[in-house]
């Protein structure tokens, strides 16, 4: 009999929490695992020794069934970056002594790409240093910019709330008769996906957004302003999607940025509503979804949050099975039916790499996505987990009640 450990790193999603019930509920069906540890605040708990025992806290199927619908890390999170460990190995060192000495013999990270390069780093130190601990990445993001995979497990929920929201937003900015623009501004770092995919609205008829601008596509401000003078001839209330990451010139990110380099973006819409306002002069407002984007599991996608139960199952049948240094990914295999395999990759390919929105999905006049995005993103959102709600609002599951 041995242990395993698992662990949550980088930003909230709504399925987080779902692909570590399934880390959980699959190790309880193998007859070689006892214990399921639970590392608080990602490799910061491994190194500073926090871990809870996951059997004395989910211990029931309701738990279980609650954690999957409760969004954010219930373990927590960090944004931590292992040095290199040529030139200093002290963390790998305490790594392995805590692990080594609770039994674990597996141990699963659940993150982004850049969590990923502590999956590589950890494997490749075990390995060259003779430790038994195989090292198996899990993803996630609300951005879908993790390489080798069809998609993250969050991505789909997020996409999800971001159309239900626009189309709100559309059914309020059309009841007045003046002319209006609408910017909505939208997460996704460097990557477009999450904006690209409120196209999804027009598989129920709705002409907007009338515009998607994304960060894999030129922008400039005359032709923005141009597109929605154009807009404007079919529509008095235009409605603008626009991802946080496009680039608007200098002085409109911060130059502050976290553990993996990258920075913290801010003021796209704003810079847009003046813009719009100085040049075009009809009521303008732009609105930031921020981080609602991230943990609205009250508007889950089923598709999503069973998709990410699947893959933590899956991470343990790999790692049962000897794989190490490899994270889970998905492989589309069709759209319609939809159907999806899930398989390893090694994470070597995977970690502090970048999945761009495809430049051949961008309509040629570079404000708006073709039929392919359509068709990728729809059976992504698909389904609504059964949320209980008391006192008119959804139950979460937390570790301190």
């Amino acid at each position: 009999m041995f242990n395993i450990a698992a662990a949550q790193s980088g930003g909230p999603t709504s399925a987080i929490n779902s692909s570590l019930a399934g880390i959980f509920t699959e190790a309880m069906k193998q007859p070689g695992i006892d214990t399921v540890y639970g590392s608080i605040n990602g490799i910061e708990g491994v190194l500073g020794n926090e871990f809870v025992d996951l059997g004395k806290i989910l211990t029931s199927d309701y738990d279980i069934d609650l954690l999957m619908k409760t969004p954010s890390t219930v373990l927590g999170s960090c944004w931590f970056k292992l040095k290199d460990p040529r030139e200093d190995d002290s963390d790998y060192r305490k790594a392995a002594e805590n692990l080594t000495k609770r039994g674990v013999k597996a141990f699963f990270y659940i993150g982004g790409n850049d969590s990923m390069d502590t999956v590589m780093k950890l494997d490749k130190w075990f390995r060259e240093n003779g430790v038994d601990i195989k090292v198996i990445g899990v993803p996630k993001t609300i951005d879908n910019d993790v390489a080798e995979t069809d998609h993250t497990p969050g991505f789909g929920s997020a996409a999800k709330y971001v159309a239900a929201s626009l189309q709100e937003i559309i059914r309020d900015s059309r009841v007045y008769s003046i002319p209006s623009v609408t910017i909505v501004e939208i997460m996704g770092r460097e990557a477009g996906w999450l904006a690209a995919s409120s196209c999804v609205l027009r598989a129920n008829g709705e002409p907007a957004p009338h515009m998607i601008y994304l960060p894999e596509a030129d922008f400039s401000a005359d032709k923005f302003i141009s597109d929605i003078r154009e807009a404007q001839k079919r529509y008095k209330a235009v409605i603008i999607a626009v991802s946080e990451g496009i680039s608007i010139g200098e002085g409109f990110s911060s130059e502050l940025t976290d553990a993996f380099g990258h920075k913290y973006l801010s003021g796209v819409g704003k810079y847009l509503e003046k813009l719009v306002g100085d040049n075009i002069g009809c009521k303008v407002r732009s609105i930031e979804l921020n981080v609602m984007q991230r943990c609205s599991s009250h508007i889950a996608s089923l598709t999503d949050i069973t998709e990410a139960k699947e893959i933590g199952e899956a991470a343990v049948r790999a790692a049962m099975a000897g794989e190490s240094g490899v994270m889970m990914i998905f492989r589309r295999i069709s759209n319609n039916p939809y159907r999806v395999e899930i398989v390893t990759s090694s994470v070597d390919g995977v970690a502090n790499k970048e999945k761009l929105f495809p430049a051949e999905w961008i309509n040629a006049e570079g404000n708006n996505v073709t039929v392919d995005a359509l068709d990728y993103f729809l059976p992504l959102i698909q389904g609504e987990p059964e949320i209980e709600y008391r006192n008119g609002i959804p139950i979460h599951f937390r570790l301190n009640q």
